[in-house]
């Protein structure tokens, strides 16, 4: 419908004839509605006893995880609101990494509670006011209640992975993969001013299906997914001088199109002698100064892969520029443009470049470089799809580890925080008078939906789940949370279950945006393009 205005000089046309408008608390309710629906699809993935999703898209590929952030990006949601969701998801898998699953929950239940409040005509202000008060509560608290580690303390550091797996489909094979998880990134953590940064531009991940994820191993040096370029090449060199070079090594064409009138065969011949000469001269400059293995990131001629063969040199050809900078930090060498500019100090170090057979490839290993400060994570599984789970799921534990080495403070898994934080908001909210309090006390319900939720996906009574927390916690036992693998109620920090603290803020942060963003729409209005009108797909018919 068009937006029409009767004025005493007739009707004005303020929106085109093809614009769909939805007020007030019609706009409300179907924003909460498709939050919530967003929020229902990956409810059930949460915790320990979480089920994965089958996700096929539009060319018929499948994936099979239980990542939020994945689940979220793949489904390609329509709803505006629903959209807004999403986007949560993509920003704490960007900042922190985990908790991915927990915020969207944990956004798609503060709407629900905020309606039950929008029923009771409480204004959404009142409500995004009273949330936002208790988010910043629930932040102190959480700071008061943290856990300070040291950033180095490899105990813990283990322990942080491990907990990010109990999730995932690698959770039986934690054990090995935390210690790797936490290795690698030890290798590339670099402190400055006794502050720890980590880069994880600096970790190469490749990924190959085939044995089993027990295979996964860290090379501390890189990988390269090519084969040496030459049959007569050696394929194993000890003590490697590496020359790293992003020119092509072959004869350079001329910029503009150039003829040349050869009249006498003997001109021919000398042509391309001329040819051979300059491209030995290239690989005699590379052999004077030492180099025995040569990386280029661009192509390699066949004359110049025999002069370099005849001179016992390994090539590699067409690597990428990211694998090229990685290999200059592992190796101490520096990425040389030009050929006739290559010294004896450009060249890079390494114990032992070698081709090995992986499943039916070969692939290049560089290792046991000088300074290994870039570094290779070699994941395997069964299966290529098993492969892909293995990866992201790595990658989650990677980011809780990087996490905690750049701000050392944890705290128990398991809901053990939220219902702590729950049961203090709801205290705490006495002090409020009005309908303030109302919007706090919702806040706090709503934290109690991740050990709710995970109670109920390990097949435990969630009502009987909570009694029992709550009255363990008010006993004092503040790390009491859900045991969901012996579907019980259990001192969380004893049973090694910790998390990053910096992944309950952003949690807190995110969600609690989400919801108020939401909630503050009371209009929507959509414009379509060209000469079809309509709401955008997935937005729900006007009443």
């Amino acid at each position: 419908m068009a937006s029409i205005q009767q004025t005493p000089n007739g009707p004005v046309l303020v929106l085109k004839e093809s614009a769909l408008q939805e007020k007030g608390k019609d706009a409300q309710k179907n924003n909460i509605m498709a939050a919530k629906m967003v929020a229902d699809i990956v409810k059930s993935s949460l915790g320990p006893r979480g089920l994965d999703k089958m996700l096929v898209d539009s060319l018929g590929d499948v994936t099979i995880t239980n990542d939020g952030a994945t689940i979220l990006k793949e489904i390609d949601a329509q709803h505006p609101a629903a959209k807004m969701m999403i986007e949560i998801s993509k920003t704490i898998d960007t900042e922190v990494g985990d908790g991915t699953t927990s915020s969207v929950i944990f956004a798609g239940t503060l709407l629900a509670k905020a309606e039950e409040l929008l029923k009771k005509d409480v204004h959404s202000s009142v409500i995004i006011e009273g949330f936002q008060a208790a988010s910043e509560k629930a932040l102190e608290v959480l700071a008061e209640i943290s856990k300070k580690v040291t950033a180095d303390d490899r105990e813990t550091l283990l322990k942080i992975a491990s907990t990010s797996m109990e999730s995932k489909l690698i959770s039986e094979d934690s054990e090995p993969l935390s210690k790797i998880v936490v290795d690698s990134i030890m290798s590339i953590t670099e402190t400055r001013d006794n502050k720890a940064s980590i880069d994880l531009d600096n970790l190469k991940v490749e990924k190959k299906a085939g044995g089993s994820i027990q295979d996964t191993a860290l090379i501390k040096g890189i990988v390269l997914d090519k084969e040496v370029v030459h049959s007569g090449m050696p394929t194993k060199i000890q003590q490697a001088k590496i020359a790293l070079l992003n020119t092509a090594m072959e004869v350079e064409k001329t910029e503009m199109s150039a003829e040349i009138r050869i009249n006498d065969p003997t001109q021919m011949q000398m042509f391309l002698e001329e040819e051979n000469r300059m491209i030995k001269t290239m690989v005699d400059k590379i052999h004077s100064i030492g180099a025995n293995v040569v990386i280029c990131q661009k192509g390699i001629d066949d004359m110049a892969q025999h002069f370099l063969s005849k001179h016992g040199i390994l090539a590699v050809r067409r690597v990428k520029e990211s694998d090229m900078t990685k290999l200059a930090k592992a190796t101490g060498g520096r990425i040389t443009s030009n050929i006739e500019d290559i010294s004896e100090k450009d060249l890079g170090g390494a114990n032992l470049v070698q081709q090995k057979k992986v499943e039916s490839d070969k692939w290049v290993f560089i290792e046991g470089c000088k300074n290994p400060q870039s570094v290779t994570l070699l994941i395997r599984g069964g299966s290529q799809r098993v492969v892909d789970e293995v990866d992201r799921s790595i990658h989650d534990s990677l980011m809780v580890v990087k996490d905690v080495i750049e701000k050392p403070e944890i705290v128990a898994g398991g809901g053990a925080p939220e219902a702590l934080l729950a049961s203090f908001l709801k205290d705490w909210s006495e002090r409020f008078e009005g309908r303030q309090q109302l919007a706090i006390n919702k806040f706090a319900e709503a934290l109690e939906i991740i050990p709710l939720t995970i109670a109920e996906n390990a097949g435990m009574d969630p009502i009987d789940t909570m009694v029992k927390l709550r009255a363990r916690q008010s006993e004092g036992k503040k790390w009491s949370g859900i045991n969901a693998k012996e579907g019980r109620v259990a001192d969380m920090l004893t049973q090694n279950i910790v998390e990053p603290v910096v992944v309950k803020e952003q949690i807190i942060k995110s969600a609690t945006e989400a919801a108020s963003m939401i909630l503050r729409i009371d209009d929507v209005i959509a414009i379509s393009g060209g000469s079809g009108g309509g709401m955008p797909p997935g937005m729900p018919p006007m009443g």
